[in-house]
């Protein structure tokens, strides 16, 4: 800064001013200033400045599965709004895991982020707490909060599971396969009750069977759709509907390739509507997330939170809505 004071016949304070408070210089002051700037390619130390300030121009953004478009559409959401106010964004991928969780918790409270933006591992409210107490902002997504004190974004995953399996019931199958994600995800238990609620409200007789997965990828839907071809035609199922839509493709490409056919021979539902859903060699039907939408929401509760003194708490939830494509409509065959 003294570099450009001195090239541009001005004081460090005139600089700063340009810098920070760009209203308070004159017109003629503040060019001669900027081109001493652009001459001298200089670059302000932001770090310090933020270290003054006591926050840094961050967010952070803390998802179970970065490799899940999913959660790469709610990114691109959440970078949308922060771009947009001066902001950027650090993704930290917590694979489902505790510690990983809590170790990008701490990371993230030592840089003096803004505000956190999480899809939280059950068992994470005291690390979570303990962000607030250090005045850091907290916003759930894919997630509805416990409470009225935080703030949360979430889509209605109750009335999604149902919405798949009413369709799967209305379209004459009698042996439908839940292919689910480990139970402790709260998006996949309540994936699960929606289904169970569709078939006791149903008319028809309907078995509801559940096959449970480690991890809800490609790799594991294929191996759930190996178990699935072996199955004995009488007791196979005629339908499944995946926790995700990432399951949905594995078990596409491992029936397709045991020859048999979606969906004359067993029909999919998953769940997401991730762009690739649409693309697959038999386009999937899925329950759609408004995903970048979801990102946007939380992070202007995010950045409410962190501005406004008159904040007060959302709780948001989206709608889902079931996308029908070939792949459990013999019509669209």
């Amino acid at each position: 800064m003294r570099q450009v004071a001195e090239y541009a016949g001005v004081s460090v304070g005139t600089v700063s001013n340009v810098l920070n408070r760009p209203d308070l210089v004159a017109p003629s002051t503040r060019e001669r200033v900027q081109a001493a700037i652009k001459e001298l390619n200089f670059v302000r130390n932001d770090s310090a400045r933020q270290l003054r300030a006591g926050r840094s121009r961050t967010l952070g953004l803390v998802v179970l599965d970065i490799s899940n478009p999913f959660f790469t559409d709610v990114a691109r959401g959440v970078e949308e709004i922060a771009n947009h106010n001066g902001l950027a964004v650090i993704v930290c991928n917590s694979d489902d895991d505790t510690e990983k969780e809590s170790s990008h918790l701490d990371l993230l409270n030592e840089m003096r982020v803004q505000g956190v933006l999480i899809n939280p591992i059950e068992g994470s409210d005291k690390k979570i707490e303990m962000l607030r107490e250090h005045g850091t902002p907290v916003v759930l997504f894919d997630r509805q909060a416990a409470s009225e004190g935080e703030c949360s974004v979430a889509v209605n995953d109750l009335l999604g599971g149902r919405q798949a399996l009413t369709h799967l019931i209305d379209t004459g199958h009698q042996r439908v396969l839940f292919l689910s994600g480990p139970f402790h995800l709260r998006q996949v238990q309540e994936r699960h009750e929606g289904a169970v609620a569709a078939v006791e409200a149903s008319s028809t007789p309907l078995d509801l069977d559940v096959m449970t997965t480690p991890t809800p990828n490609v790799t594991t839907g294929r191996s759930a759709g190996d178990r699935i071809a072996a199955m004995p035609p009488s007791t196979r199922p005629t339908a499944v509907f995946c926790a995700n839509d990432l399951l949905a493709l594995g078990l596409l490409q491992a029936l397709t390739h045991a020859g048999l056919q979606v969906p004359h021979d067993i029909a999919i539902v998953g769940y997401d509507d991730i762009d690739f859903a649409a693309a697959a060699a038999v386009p999937l039907s899925s329950v759609r997330q408004p995903r970048q939408q979801l990102g946007r929401t939380g992070a202007e509760l995010l950045l409410d939170e962190t501005t406004n003194p008159d904040h007060e708490h959302q709780q948001v939830t989206f709608e889902p809505e079931l996308i029908v494509r070939r792949s459990s409509d013999l019509q669209r065959s």
